[in-house]
């Protein structure tokens, strides 16, 4: 079985169309459409976030006051610490779900009674429930990365 190649000879090629832009806007119609887009988006009012959500005032407050409790052995918060698991806020009611560094720790009885004095006497809260647990077990890696870098670890 044997191919045949055909060839052509060419003389010439036609040139390819030239591309023409005919409907160019200046640069002053370019701005005024990009100021049009943007005034749109810019009039939009962010989304009110209720009090006891993430980015709420009373969430935000709590969490400021975590954040002013530190652990007596590493000079680090315990929210920074990876300590805090969760915080839930039903009305006035706070819920704290929190773990120590170690089972055996010092602070064991009297640290989750300071959580719950702290976040007890935010304004606007009413009472606060602290809750220990041991699983998940703390770990460094539950550090913040302000945490990491202030005991060296970054």
């Amino acid at each position: 079985m044997s191919k045949e190649i055909r060839i052509e000879e060419v003389d010439s090629v036609p040139s390819p169309p030239k591309a023409r832009v005919e409907d160019v806007e200046s640069a002053g119609e370019k701005l005024e459409r990009k100021k049009d887009y943007l005034d749109g988006f810019l009039s939009q009012k962010p989304a009110a976030v209720p009090a006891t959500e993430p980015g709420g005032d009373l969430y935000d407050a709590v969490i400021a006051a975590l954040k002013d409790i530190y652990d007596p052995e590493i000079p680090v918060n315990i929210y920074d610490l990876g300590l805090i698991y969760n915080v839930e806020i039903n009305d006035s009611h706070v819920h704290v779900t929190m773990t120590l560094t170690t089972p055996h720790c010092p602070v064991a009885e009297s640290m989750p009674g300071e959580v719950e004095l702290r976040v007890g006497s935010v304004p606007g809260v009413g009472d606060c429930e602290v809750h220990l647990v041991w699983d998940p077990p703390w770990s460094p890696d539950s550090m913040s990365d302000e945490a990491r870098l202030e005991l060296g670890m970054l």
